[in-house]
This record gives structure tokens, C-alpha cells and sequence, in this order.
């Protein structure tokens, strides 16, 4: 069977997803996460465009092993330099290095003539092997170039050393026969072409990146390139585990194989979208809630004759189980440890210790405990950033001919601060609260709300994300109580802000010498 190598961009263009932003901490984890669903390329970041996505390249570049790391870089030579210092300290590194091939783009965003266009491309190209053999290219826009113009630029990228060349969709336009025909046309026509990997990275506008990705691998494609649930630019990318487990499923078919430890996925799926604050549809592919949920009366006897009759793919293989723990308040830190290491989590005592702390209290409150609300709990004990400010307490006044008014107690640098204020609703009311203790009006972006467990007593998990000037900001709260999970999850944001606010202060005191 040919063998699939597994390009993932789940911190580059999946974090470009809008509204999403990742700390460092955050995707260092998911790159871990990604080394153990041993994914073949992770495309850590692009350096030139921040110093926070330089800073999370190189943290990549320094800490994960096995996968090859790569850095994203425009066919320019400044680019290139911040990939390369940037990926400089990883054991296996690679340049990707782009521009745009379609009329479209070479006209209204480059506004240069497709022989300028041909020349930066093998100028980077041949820059970037100065620093590794390991280079791709990428020609943006590919599936609406001109095919001639499309293989003659290839042509030159592989003379001048280009060792991978991407194919995008970079607006989601073709459709499966078509990009079949594309493929077949630049393997017939591009010099070269036998002696480098080809690949495809496809997005989602019109629902068909997997199904196109799927159809390039069929005309011989070995790396395809997307990004865990399928997030990214507009409607997103090629969903990656949806690639791993067709071809998994359906090696009939399609006579592929990928070395990806499908065991893995839903792991880091729901890691995932627990960082971004994308969350996934329950009918979403291979990874949603329903996935693998039979509610017809039809189906359940099915399955209970036999899990084949519906299943096509077994619950186990992705890494759910279908045995359920029970967990509650008599439950000792020796069945929590044991429960955590089956769910994939190692803990050091300490660690232990704190979640324990957290299980028990939150064991007070629901009758049973859920490998989902294990799962919550690791989750937002993992990511909990520094306190700079930490919930007392609040009281709510509220009703429905009342307006509602929320008085919030925090600690801010051992002092406590109280403040109440008036809103919409109670969790309007408590937001406002916590912005006059801490001085500053934050726009709230989103609010999501959505139950970990089923019953009457299922853990709460709110997400919000807030926007002010100097940046946006994810925050996430666990509660049994709606409305403390909600003032939770704002004063993680709020931390994030105050964390990002001193950062930025302490740059400026530097640049003045003040430090």
C-alpha cells in the first residue's frame, strides 16, 4: 500500500480560523498531542508575521521530536531567514515557502507579471535550500491558475530544489473530478515531478476539501495537508482525522495507509476545540457526539445483535470507550489516577493532589462523575492561566420584572475588590462587575455554553472570548452553577489581558532602557 504522509496546520492556518488566538502553552500541547497521533509535518506557525507566532515556532522547534517541523515563509528572503531562526534548534525542519500562481492573485494582490512571479519563486527556492534540503513550495491558488503557467513554475521550483510541491485549493473552487484531472495533467506535464512528494491542501468552502483530498490520493498524491476538525480560513480546511479514518475504513478502496495512532484522535479533537473555543457539531464526522450515538429503535436492535450493522468503524479505534466508569464521591485518588491513565493522562503526584482537590468538590455536587467530565476538568486544570485576579465571590439579583444587578467580590494582589453593577442579565450584570474592578470595558466577542454531561446536575463548561486594545482573548469556566462558570470563564480571560497588558509593558520599558 502507498503510504500517506500526514501535513498538519492546525496551528497556522487552523489558528487563522477568526476569532481564534493560541498562547504558546496552548500550542505546545497540541504539538505534543500531534507527535502522538504521529503526524508526519507540523507547520508550527508562520515566524515573519508576529513575534508571538516566532516565539511558538521556535518553543515547537525546541521541545517536540519526531515529527518534521516546518515554518511557513512568503517567496521573500526576510521570510525565509525568520522561518529558518525560528526552526533552527529542531531535529528535523522544513521551509514552505509560497506565492500566488493565479491570474487573479498575480494581477490584483501581487500585481506583477508571471515572469516576476517565476523568478521569486525560484529565488526562494534556492535561498531556502541554502539552509535545508528539506524545502516545499506551495503555488496559492493553484486550482484557478492556468495549467500551462501552473506547470511551468513547478518545473523551476523542482530544478531550483524544491522537494515537496503543494497543490492548494486555496478558496475551496474545485470539485473531485476536477481536481483529479488537474493532478493527472501536472503529473503528465511538470519536469521533474517523479522526484518529489506532491501534495494537496484543500479548504472547505464548498463542504468538498475531504472529498477532493480523497480524489488527489486516488491520482497518487502522498501528502495531504489540513488540520484537526477541519478548522481553519473561512469555512476551514481538510479535516484530517475524517482523511486518516477513510482511508483507515475503506483501504479496499483506496489502497493507502497513513502510520497515524487513530487511537489518538479524539484526544486531541477535543483538545482542540477546547483551546480555539470551536466547538464541535454533534453530527461533525468521526469525532462529533453523535458519531457513534444510535437513538432509532431499528438501530439499537441492530446493534445489539451485532455493532456492525451500523458501525462502521469502531468506537475503540479513535479512542473512545464504550464501557463507562462510574466516578463519584466515594471514589478514591487510586481510582481517579487509574480512570485519568486510561483516558491518556499522566500525572505527578502534585498534579494529582490538585485535580483530586477538584474532583472531590465537584463530586459534592453531581451524584455521578463522566470520563467527559474528567476530560473537562483536565482540560481547564491543564490551560488554568497565572491569577492575577481570582473570583471571591458574586451574588445575583435577578428576575424577570427586576433589572438584574450582580455584586462580584475578586483578589487582586492579595487585595479584595468589590464592585456591583446592573446588565441586560445576570451574566451581563457580573461581566460589567468584574470590568469596574479591574478599570478596563472589554468587548465581549462570543458566549458559548454547553453541558459536559447529561442531567439535571451536569458540569457546565462556558467559553467566551473578549476584545479589547490589545488583543483577543479565550477564557473557559467549569461549574455545575451556569452562572459561575460563566464568571469563571471571564476571569480567565481577564487574566489573559492582564497577562498580555504587563508583557507589553515590560517590551516597552525594555525598548526605553527602563529595564
Amino acid at each position: 500500500m502507498n503510504r500517506i504522509k500526514l501535513f498538519d496546520t492546525t496551528l497556522r492556518d487552523g489558528e487563522q480560523s477568526p476569532g481564534v488566538s493560541l498562547n504558546i502553552q496552548e500550542k505546545l500541547e497540541i504539538a505534543r498531542q500531534l507527535a502522538k497521533l504521529n503526524i508526519d509535518v507540523i507547520e508550527a506557525g508562520f515566524p515573519v508575521i508576529s513575534p508571538g507566532d516566532f516565539a511558538a515556532t521556535r518553543a515547537i522547534a525546541e521541545n517536540i521530536s519526531g515529527p518534521v517541523i516546518c515554518g511557513l515563509a512568503r517567496a521573500n528572503k526576510n521570510d525565509i531567514d525568520k522561518a529558518w531562526e525560528a526552526l533552527k534548534p529542531a531535529p528535523k525542519k522544513r521551509i514552505h515557502t509560497f506565492i500566488a500562481t493565479s491570474d487573479i492573485h498575480m494581477k490584483y494582490k501581487l500585481q506583477l507579471e508571471p515572469r516576476e512571479v517565476i523568478e521569486r519563486a525560484v529565488e526562494a527556492v534556492k535561498y531556502a535550500r541554502q539552509f535545508t534540503e528539506d524545502v516545499e513550495f506551495s503555488a496559492e491558488d493553484a486550482t484557478r491558475s492556468n495549467r500551462e503557467f501552473l506547470c511551468r513554475i513547478l518545473s523551476e521550483v523542482i530544478a531550483a530544489g524544491a522537494t515537496t510541491l503543494n497543490i492548494p485549493d486555496t478558496v475551496g473552487y474545485i470539485t473531485p473530478r476536477e481536481f483529479a484531472g488537474l493532478i493527472r495533467y501536472l503529473k503528465e506535464n511538470v519536469k521533474g515531478i517523479d522526484r518529489v512528494t506532491l501534495s494537496v491542501h484543500c479548504h472547505n468552502d464548498l463542504g468538498l476539501a475531504v472529498a477532493n483530498s480523497l480524489a488527489a490520493i486516488q491520482e497518487g498524491v502522498t501528502q495531504i495537508e489540513g488540520t484537526i476538525n477541519g478548522i481553519g480560513e473561512r469555512a476551514g480546511n481538510t479535516a484530517l482525522e475524517e482523511v486518516i479514518m477513510a482511508l483507515n475504513t475503506r483501504k479496499d478502496v483506496f489502497q493507502c495507509k497513513t502510520e497515524a495512532v487513530t487511537q489518538r484522535i479524539y484526544r486531541i479533537s477535543r483538545l482542540v476545540s477546547t483551546l480555539t473555543g470551536m466547538p464541535i457539531q454533534p453530527n461533525k464526522a468521526i469525532v462529533g457526539s453523535n458519531a457513534f450515538a444510535h437513538e432509532s429503535g431499528i438501530h439499537q436492535d441492530g446493534m445489539l445483535k451485532n455493532p456492525t450493522t451500523y458501525e462502521i468503524m469502531r468506537p475503540e479505534d479513535i479512542g473512545l470507550k464504550r464501557s463507562k466508569l462510574v466516578m463519584g464521591k466515594h471514589s478514591g485518588r487510586h481510582a481517579l489516577n487509574e480512570r485519568l491513565q486510561e483516558l491518556g493522562y499522566q500525572l505527578s503526584p502534585e498534579e494529582l493532589d490538585k485535580i483530586f482537590t477538584r474532583f472531590k468538590n465537584l463530586a459534592d455536587q453531581k451524584k455521578e462523575i463522566t470520563d467527559q467530565d474528567l476530560e473537562a476538568l483536565m482540560q481547564d486544570e491543564m490551560f488554568s492561566n497565572q491569577e492575577y485576579c481570582k473570583l471571591v465571590s458574586f451574588q445575583i439579583i435577578s428576575g424577570n420584572q427586576i433589572t438584574p444587578t450582580a455584586t462580584v467580590k475578586l483578589e487582586k494582589d492579595g487585595v479584595i475588590l468589590e464592585e456591583a453593577a446592573c446588565g441586560d442579565g445576570p451574566v451581563d450584570a457580573i461581566y460589567k462587575a468584574i470590568d469596574r474592578i479591574i478599570g478596563v470595558n472589554n468587548n465581549l466577542l462570543e458566549y458559548n455554553l454547553k453541558g459536559v454531561s447529561g442531567g439535571t446536575d451536569a458540569l457546565g463548561e462556558v467559553s467566551v472570548k473578549i476584545e479589547n486594545g490589545v488583543g483577543v482573548f479565550i477564557g473557559r469556566g467549569l461549574s455545575t452553577d451556569i452562572l459561575a462558570a460563566s464568571a469563571n470563564a471571564y476571569v480567565n480571560a481577564v487574566n489573559k489581558l492582564i497577562q498580555a497588558q504587563n508583557h507589553k509593558t515590560q517590551e516597552t520599558a525594555i525598548k526605553k532602557g527602563e529595564i
